[in-house]
């Protein structure tokens, strides 16, 4: 037996759209079930994301601390942000957001991994890229605001990271993934081995 997610579409006989908000929106969908019943499901329409796992020359990852209303805490996070422009080149995207939340730029670019952050309640796919070859990033400083204006910026051992993950002390999504798929990458065929960082995308098409 294959292990693999695999595309399928169960019949949808009504659907609306009670909110829309500035990024998202919450759809609810009237959904046929396989003995001929029919479900509602409501669930937030998200634009997808991209995050950024960089890695310097000392084996340090780039993380940011960030507050997060919904789950009143200050975060620690890797670089990430929303697919502005629907079918853009999320590898575009992962380089403009290390250079505004890091001012930071890298060389050598690959697709970590791929994934839905909640499935369940949230269409939002992520892709998570590995940076290697980092530099500091020339011109001018991005200008912050809100919660983004409070950020504080380090460089952590991926060991450090891995043992806060496992002991429970750090909890973003992007964060645990990407410190754990890299760990899991060497321990198996090495980074080497890791898709190219414009891999084709199905969950959220784009143009190279």
């Amino acid at each position: 037996m294959t292990i693999k997610d695999t595309a399928e579409e169960w019949e949808v006989r009504a659907s609306e759209t009670p909110f829309v908000g500035k990024k998202t929106s919450v759809r609810t969908d009237d959904v046929v079930m396989p003995d001929g019943s029919v479900v509602r499901r409501d669930y937030q329409v998200h634009p997808g994301s991209v995050a950024v796992l960089a890695l310097d020359d000392q084996d340090r990852v780039l993380v940011v601390r960030q507050y997060r209303h919904p789950v009143r805490e200050k975060l620690w996070e890797i670089p990430a942000g929303l697919l502005d422009v629907p079918g853009e080149n999320p590898l575009h995207a992962a380089q403009r957001e290390l250079y505004e939340e890091a001012h930071v730029k890298a060389e050598d670019w690959r697709v970590l991994t791929d994934v839905y952050t909640t499935p369940g309640g949230c269409d939002e796919a992520v892709r998570i890229f590995l940076a290697r070859g980092l530099s500091e990033a020339e011109g001018r400083r991005f200008e912050v605001e809100d919660e983004e204006a409070d950020m504080e910026v380090a460089r952590v051992p991926l060991d450090e990271l891995v043992r806060g993950v496992l002991a429970g002390e750090l909890h973003n999504n992007c964060l645990v993934v990407g410190a754990l798929a890299l760990v899991a990458a060497r321990a198996r065929d090495g980074v080497g081995a890791l898709r190219p960082a414009e891999a084709p995308w199905p969950a959220r098409p784009f143009e190279a």
